[in-house]
């Protein structure tokens, strides 16, 4: 009994996370890229996780091997969230 219970919470998760992966990535064009500071700016569109709205900012990220696959005039999609307090991308991908 308890492993039909795990097994239905697990298919219930993995059926819903593509639909959860796709609401929470941000549209953006790279305006600059700091590798030696392992930071981005970004002219994003609204951030609703975060209640934020579109502007041009400076975001920390995750992990700085994101920034070898981006350059300035680029467009992205990317996730954020807050990581010991500062706002930082945690996911970051070519945009469509």
């Amino acid at each position: 009994m308890f492993r039909k219970i795990v097994a239905s919470m697990l298919t219930a998760i993995a059926l819903s996370a593509p639909a959860w992966a796709e609401g929470g990535m941000v549209k953006a064009e790279v305006i600059k890229v700091d590798k030696s500071a392992g930071k981005v700016t970004l002219k994003h569109g609204p951030i609703k996780s975060l209640d934020m709205d579109a502007m041009t900012m400076v975001f920390r990220v995750a992990d700085p091997a994101m920034l070898d696959t981006v350059k300035a005039g680029d467009r992205v999609e990317f996730e954020a969230g807050r990581v010991n307090g500062a706002i930082t991308i945690t996911r970051l991908g070519k945009g469509r």
